[in-house]
């Protein structure tokens, strides 16, 4: 009764949720604190640690050499399976314009697709948080669609929506799509229940206990979600590419024509790009992550 009586008469001196900075009875603290950890005090001494370091990049150079002797013995055992890495390089030089020409296209069905994905997930998952009714109807459906092989419908949407951007664009938004649907409707409800409790008593709206509250408890949940979808988008435009033969441009394009003609080092080439290209997409979730999510224990490991 005590602390009821605290909070009630708190609650009539403010006139806003801006006043009473979400106030915890039992601790006479900012809820905030118990629910996101300091900025500081999670800040881990290995993240110091410069890329210079030996421990940063020796084990990385080693094991590099170590792909490449196997990759050249492979080579000189195989050549019919795998061409030399220097004649992968010396594709990559001879025609780097083709090769970047065809990258740009693959990284705008890419991204595109993402976006999508990504805009139809999260208002998706928004309802599926917001209503029961919605959740119980939705997220079975969308768990057996998310083992479902996506690749086995590509040539369905080629045939149905032609050789344009179309069906490139489809099946890279649904292979986004999943994850993002599932992670984020898991973070919006993972909210602490005296917190939503708190905003309750302050006769908060739906709308601003999403935006305060819901919104950033999904965000480490969401990241998650995006670390792997990031580089599936690449993954989705060259499936899509390569079940698209008639189509211009691409990668996957390029890596279908390619082994039509036995042409090895230029498909093993447009494989290099695509690998980088999903690296970096990947580099940069982790570093907008670690940006955004600086008081959140998942960047600990992370920073190490």
């Amino acid at each position: 009764m005590a602390h009821a009586g605290r909070v009630k008469g708190r609650s009539t001196d403010m006139t806003s949720l801006d006043d009473y900075v979400a106030t915890s009875p039992e601790t006479e603290r900012p809820v905030t604190e118990a629910t996101e950890p300091s900025r500081y005090s999670l800040r881990h001494p290995k993240s110091r640690i410069g890329f210079l370091h030996p421990k940063v990049w020796l084990p990385l150079v080693v094991m590099l050499v170590v792909l490449g002797v196997l990759w050249e013995w492979g080579a000189r055992s195989m050549p019919y399976l795998l061409p030399k890495l220097s004649s992968v390089g010396a594709a990559l030089a001879d025609e780097p314009d083709y090769y970047l020409r065809n990258a740009w296209v693959t990284l705008w069905e890419a991204l595109l697709g993402l976006i999508l994905g990504f805009v139809a997930a999260f208002f998706l998952a928004v309802l599926v948080s917001e209503r029961a009714w919605a959740r119980r109807a939705i997220m079975p459906v969308a768990v057996v669609l998310n083992v479902t092989p996506l690749v086995a419908i590509a040539p369905v949407l080629v045939v149905a929506f032609g050789f344009g951007p179309e069906p490139k664009l489809i099946v890279t938004g649904l292979i986004c799509f999943f994850p993002i649907l599932i992670n984020t409707s898991v973070g919006l409800r993972a909210v602490p229940a005296e917190v939503v409790q708190v905003y309750r008593t302050l006769k908060a709206s739906r709308l601003e206990m999403l935006w305060r509250i819901r919104v950033p408890s999904s965000l480490p949940y969401l990241f998650a979600a995006l670390r792997i979808v990031f580089p599936l988008s690449i993954v989705g435009a060259v499936v899509a590419e390569l079940s698209a033969p008639g189509a211009a441009a691409g990668l996957g394009t390029a890596i279908s024509l390619a082994s039509t003609m036995n042409r090895l080092p230029v498909v093993f080439a447009s494989i290099a790009i695509l690998a980088l290209m999903g690296s970096v997409l990947l580099l940069l979730v982790t570093m907008a992550e670690r940006r955004v999510l600086h008081w959140h224990e998942t960047t600990k490991g992370a920073a190490g």
